[in-house]
């Protein structure tokens, strides 16, 4: 199994961003797929989550209304669209596949002015 995430960076408050995670090593469109950030000096916390056909999603409290996750089965791909970002929001996030524990390397978003 292999994540590999791509699409952060450096955003002003109020920026956008789109992260992406490219799957491989299993069957990508069978499994729950979600979203993880760490803030420095915090501990992991789950951002969102998508079922398998997509029908299904969850967010955190957090990020309810400005995040938006989706995966595109035929690409192997999961995606998370952030709008209307905020400082709180600055981490490295991370795509994790659920049913083999397994995380990518993780992506830096910084949301400074």
């Amino acid at each position: 199994v292999q994540l590999a995430e791509s699409g952060g960076g450096l955003v002003q408050p109020g920026g956008s961003l789109r992260l992406s995670c490219a799957a491989s090593g299993f069957t990508f469109s069978n499994y729950l797929m979600r979203w993880y950030r760490q803030a420095p000096g915090k501990e992991r916390e789950l951002v969102a989550g998508i079922s398998s056909t997509g029908g299904t999603t969850n967010y955190a409290d957090s990020v309810k209304g400005r995040f938006t996750i989706s995966r595109d089965n035929a690409k192997n791909t999961v995606y998370l669209q952030m709008n209307s970002l905020k400082p709180e929001d600055t981490a490295v996030y991370y795509c994790y596949a659920w049913a083999f524990n397994s995380w990518g390397q993780g992506t830096q978003v910084t949301v400074s002015s």
